[in-house]
């Protein structure tokens, strides 16, 4: 059976041009970036080379990235980091950030420090003038995702970020989805601080980095040795690293067309799935939203047996909501747009990638109406509570 991996957001497949850029540093460049000698230097200037083909995706100085393992660790060092320097201690984000920034946020609330949470509209949009209105003259950062990993709503960055700005206070935004799928320059953005990770763009997993503009105040929230200009700790991985930097060089050669691919799949889901099954929600902006990300709302079942039913299929795809034998936990992002529990509990993420084709998504509808046909005639809530 053909197998239709729909699910990037969660993870993307390594690129085979990646993988062979990757392999010599396991075994022959074995160095360590930090030594003196012939093999370390090797490693090292395999690093900075890295660097410069990500400061070229997203249009920054080399020495403004800091390498990290992922997207977590970049969030918690853009908070944590800024936070250690700054005398004042107020913290603000939105009810639709990834959990590394929302349990990041929240870690230094009990740790003394004051958080705004803001609210979102159904489309899942903040709007920016509710960011001016919270920041308070003990506010340091702001931190607002660029792109929703469940809905792919953008977010306005730009003019939040002068709005910050004006009053003195610096911009991080989790840019994790975006980077790869989206055109990025962090001038135009007008951040401090971006969070990337790796294996959202066809890159090795645990790879990442945190973009700071040059000249923002931040401390190493890990003490160990001088790696990265003293700002992150730790022997370079160097494989991840040189992987990294493919995977970057690969995004920035391909985003035009990679674009164009997966937009075309996407706006055919989005139009022909509401033709084929009723009392169905699209989840996120229209207008601004992902160009490979779907997400939906079916009424009167539930998500997991939605998704295992369609992996049977051959369709490999996200629900958004979690359950376990002992709880029903709704997302909450689906919570911050105002979906009530049983809605949300029906929902579907279909995130789009290069490797993906139009027949793919072809043979996904019928798919997807056979399996919901088939759980809503065994739902009693779709019996009992249709019109």
């Amino acid at each position: 059976m053909d197998r239709a991996y729909f699910d990037h957001a969660a993870t993307t497949p390594l690129r085979s041009e990646v993988l062979q850029e990757m392999l010599p540093f396991f075994q022959e460049n074995y160095g360590n970036a930090s030594s003196l000698h012939q093999e370390g230097q090797t490693a090292a200037r395999a690093v900075e080379k890295a660097r410069n083909q990500l400061s070229s995706l997203i249009g920054c100085l080399p020495q403004e990235i800091v390498f990290t393992s992922g997207g977590t660790e970049s969030d918690n060092m853009a908070l944590k980091g800024t936070g250690i320097l700054s005398r004042k201690k107020h913290i603000i984000v939105s009810s639709i950030e990834h959990h590394a920034v929302l349990y990041t946020a929240k870690a230094l609330e009990r740790a003394g420090y004051r958080l705004t949470i803001l609210p979102v509209d159904t489309t899942g949009r903040l709007d920016p003038d509710t960011v001016k209105k919270a920041i308070a003259p003990d506010t340091y950062i702001v931190s607002v995702m660029m792109a929703n990993n469940e809905i792919g709503t953008i977010q306005p960055i730009q003019e939040i970020a002068a709005i910050a700005h004006e009053a003195g206070v610096l911009m991080h935004t989790d840019a994790v989805q975006a980077v790869g799928n989206l055109p990025i320059h962090v001038d135009s953005l007008g951040c401090d601080l971006l969070s990337l990770s790796g294996h959202k763009f066809y890159g090795p997993k645990g790879t990442g980095a945190l973009y700071i503009r040059k000249g923002t105040p931040i401390a190493a929230w890990m003490d160990g040795g001088e790696q990265e200009h003293g700002k992150r700790s730790g022997t370079h991985n160097t494989p991840g690293i040189v992987g990294l930097g493919k995977a970057a060089e690969l995004a920035l050669a391909e985003l035009p067309q990679r674009m164009e691919h997966v937009q075309k799949m996407r706006d055919y889901l989005l139009e022909e799935i509401p033709k084929h099954i009723d009392e169905i929600r699209i989840n996120g902006s229209l207008t601004n939203r992902l160009p490979n990300n779907v997400h939906i709302s079916v009424k009167y079942i539930e998500g997991e047996g939605l998704l295992m039913r369609l992996d049977d299929a051959g369709f490999a795809v996200s629900t958004g909501s979690a359950c376990s034998s002992h709880s029903l936990k709704t997302s909450h992002v689906l919570e911050a747009i105002g979906l009530d529990a049983v809605t949300a509990q029906g929902s579907l993420r279909i995130t789009l990638g290069h490797d993906n084709q139009q027949k793919d998504v072809e043979r996904f509808v019928p798919a997807l109406v056979q399996v919901v046909a088939s759980l809503r005639a065994m739902s009693p809530l779709y019996h009992t509570k249709k019109p």
